[in-house]
C-alpha cells in the first residue's frame, strides 16, 4: 500500500470547515502562479479511458508521474513518457514525489476523486478532476472548501462547458421570455443488477485493495473493472452521475440554479436496488426563486426515456442533451451540438444577440494549464463544479430514499427526510479518509 504519512498528516490536519462550507463563496483565484512559458510538472492518476485521453491534453507538459491501479494500462500509458516515474497508489506517490509535483489530473472512478483530489490540493498542487467531481455530496462540499482554502487552480472535466456558453446567452436574453421548466436526458443506462456470487482470482496487474479505496471491501470480479463501476452504488453515481454534470451544465449556468437556498427533488425508476443503480430513471428538481428569477422545474431522464411528446412536440431529439420551454419559445441545446431555437420565426431575432461570453482558452484543458501558470480561474472550478455536482447528486439521494426531498443548502441535509444523510455522506473504508 506504501507509506502514507503525508497523507495521513494532511488529511487529519485539515478538519472540515462546517455543514455551509464554501457552497455561496466564487470562484477563488490561484495563489501559485508561475511563468505562462514554464511548464508544468504533472502527475497523472488514472491512465485509462477518460485518464488517456486527459493525459494527451496535458501532454506538452512536463508528465513526472503515472499513478494507475491497473498495471498493464499504466505500462501502455508509460511507452509515450518512459522518464515518468510509475505507481499504483496514488498516496504513495505523493509521499515520495509531492515536492517534485506542480499539478494533478485525477481521471479514476467516482469513488476515488475526493481522496486523491482533496489529498493533492492540501499538498498545494493545482488539480483537474473528472467528472462527476465526486461520489458523494459531502465529497463535494469538501472538495470546495479546501480548494478555497488552498487557492490553488481547479477545473472539473465537463468539458462542454464552454461550449454551452451560446445557450446561456440566448437564455439571458429574454428571447424565450420567462423560463419556468427545462426537460434534460441521457441515453445512458448503467445498471449492474446483482451482485455476482462467484469470486474469480484477481488478475496479476490489478490492484484490487487500492482500486477498492474507501468504498466498503468486495471480492474482485470483472463486472466491476474496468468502466462498468459506474452500475454499482458502492463506486459510481449511475447513469445520472456520468452525464448531469455535462447536461444540465447550461440549465445551472444559465438559469443561476446554484444560488438556490433549497431544493425539492422526486425521483421515479424501477424498484430501488441496494447495489445498483438504476436503468433509468425520472427526476424532477424543483428550484425557488434566485433573485429576480422566478420559480423552475428541471426535469431529468435517462435510460431510454424522453420528454413528453405535448413538450417536445415534432423536434428529432438527440440522444442526450436539454430542452429549455420559455413563455416565448423553446431552446434544444443537443450534447456537444449547436443550439437551436423554436419556433421558427424566432431565428431572425436569434441572429441579433450578441456574444458576451468569451472562451478564454482553446480548450478546456488548456484553461486550467493556463490558470495554473497565471492564477486566473477556470470556468468549472470547484466552486462551480460542486455546486452543479451537489444538485446532480441529489436526484440519486431522492431516488434512493423513495420519497421527495426538501434540501436545505445551509445545512446539507432534507429537512423532511433523516433517513437521506446515508446518501449524502458515508463512511470510509478503515486506512482511507477526507
Amino acid at each position: 500500500m506504501g507509506s502514507v504519512r503525508i497523507s495521513r498528516r494532511v488529511f487529519l490536519g485539515a478538519g472540515l470547515l462546517g455543514p455551509v462550507g464554501f457552497w455561496a463563496s466564487g470562484a477563488v483565484q490561484s495563489s501559485h502562479a508561475q511563468a505562462p512559458s514554464d511548464k508544468l510538472n504533472i502527475a497523472v492518476i488514472g491512465c485509462g479511458g477518460r485518464g488517456a485521453a486527459n493525459l494527451k491534453a496535458v501532454s506538452s507538459q512536463n508528465i513526472v508521474a503515472l499513478c494507475d491501479v491497473d498495471e498493464e494500462r499504466l505500462a501502455a500509458a508509460a511507452k509515450d513518457f518512459p522518464k515518468a516515474r510509475r505507481y499504483c497508489d496514488f498516496r504513495q506517490m505523493f509521499d515520495e514525489m509531492h515536492s517534485a509535483i506542480d499539478a494533478v489530473v485525477v481521471s479514476t472512478p467516482d469513488h476515488t476523486h475526493a481522496p486523491a483530489s482533496v489529498l493533492a490540493m492540501n499538498l498545494g498542487k493545482h488539480v483537474y478532476c473528472e467528472k462527476p467531481l465526486c461520489h458523494s455530496i459531502y465529497e463535494a462540499r469538501r472538495m470546495a472548501e479546501v480548494a478555497a482554502k488552498t487557492k490553488v487552480a481547479t477545473q472539473m472535466g465537463n468539458q462542454h462547458h464552454w461550449g454551452y456558453r451560446r445557450p446561456v446567452e440566448i437564455v439571458r436574453s429574454g428571447l424565450l421570455g420567462t423560463i419556468r421548466e427545462v426537460h434534460a436526458w441521457s441515453d445512458r443506462n448503467f445498471s449492474g443488477g446483482n451482485r455476482p456470487k462467484e469470486t474469480p482470482p484477481v488478475p496479476a496487474h490489478l490492484k484490487w485493495d487500492i482500486w477498492l479505496g474507501p468504498a466498503p471491501a468486495r471480492p474482485y470480479h470483472p463486472v466491476y473493472h474496468p468502466f462498468r463501476w459506474r452500475g454499482w452504488w458502492d463506486f459510481g453515481t449511475g447513469s445520472l452521475g456520468d452525464m448531469g454534470c455535462h447536461i444540465c451544465d447550461p440549465a445551472v449556468w444559465a438559469l443561476e440554479l446554484d444560488k438556490a437556498t433549497t431544493i425539492t427533488v422526486t425521483a421515479e425508476g424501477p424498484p430501488v436496488h441496494p447495489e445498483s443503480t438504476p436503468a433509468w430513471a425520472i427526476v424532477r428538481y424543483t428550484f425557488p426563486p434566485r433573485g429576480k428569477l422566478p420559480t423552475v422545474t428541471v426535469i431529468w431522464y435517462h435510460g431510454g426515456k424522453l420528454p413528453p411528446k405535448d413538450v417536445a412536440g415534432d423536434m428529432k431529439l438527440p440522444s442526450n442533451g436539454s430542452l429549455f420551454v420559455g413563455e416565448k419559445g423553446k431552446l434544444l441545446v443537443p450534447h456537444g451540438g449547436h443550439p437551436s431555437v423554436f419556433p421558427e420565426d424566432l431565428q431572425a431575432d436569434l441572429q441579433k444577440i450578441k456574444g458576451t461570453i468569451s472562451a478564454p482558452a482553446t480548450s478546456h484543458h488548456a484553461e486550467w494549464l493556463q490558470a495554473c501558470k497565471t492564477g486566473q480561474t477556470t470556468g468549472s472550478n470547484f466552486a462551480y463544479a460542486a455546486r452543479l455536482t451537489e444538485i446532480v447528486l441529489l436526484g440519486n439521494v431522492a431516488y434512493r430514499v423513495g420519497k421527495p426531498i426538501e434540501w436545505e443548502v445551509a445545512t446539507m441535509r432534507a429537512k423532511n427526510c433523516s433517513e437521506a444523510s446515508q446518501f449524502v455522506r458515508r463512511d470510509y473504508r478503515k486506512g482511507w479518509t477526507l
